[in-house]
């Protein structure tokens, strides 16, 4: 998977209310710009919900797909559960994150969640290179990781020069 990737975040807001200890981060509009193999996607997109927490969490339902499938078709059940700890993992600090108390709690959620979404990277690689799970399987979850650390290693680029 070699490609060029660009995620600027061009507009965000920030809330946060230190009396009750709820913070919000609202990524309002970014620019992606880069390639997978034969796809290309380029452009603005401007939105109201909360993409990465959306997408992280979309993407641990597929990883929950692909473990149940690695369970019962390939009853491999000791890879299967590292995919399954760290894919999920990803879209649990995003949660954590959002909720978090101050500043530095969401950084260390996100932070968190970028290496969740590094480790599961890996797996992926080392489930399709040991060839439990296909091409097809691979180039269509392999996007969604890579889109996820592109977002959430933006965000916590920009956390970093906020703090």
């Amino acid at each position: 998977m070699n490609g060029n990737y660009e995620l600027r975040i061009t507009n965000y807001e920030w809330k946060g209310n230190g009396g009750n200890g709820n913070y919000e981060l609202r990524i309002t509009n970014y620019e992606w710009n880069g390639n997978y193999g034969n796809y290309e996607y380029f452009g603005v997109l401007s939105m109201k919900e909360n993409v990465v927490q959306e997408k992280s969490y979309a993407f641990a339902l597929r990883i929950v797909n692909l473990y149940k499938w690695l369970c019962k078709e390939k009853n491999e059940y000791v890879l299967s559960k590292q995919i399954v700890r760290c894919g999920t993992s990803i879209g649990a600090n995003v949660e954590e994150a959002i909720g978090g108390f101050s500043g530095k709690d969401f950084s260390s959620k996100i932070a968190i969640a970028y290496k969740e979404a590094r480790e599961t990277h890996y797996w992926l690689r080392l489930l399709h290179d040991s060839n439990y799970i296909d091409e097809n399987a691979f180039e269509s979850l392999m996007p969604d990781c890579d889109e996820l650390l592109k977002i959430i290693g933006a965000i916590g680029k920009t956390m970093k020069t906020k703090t």
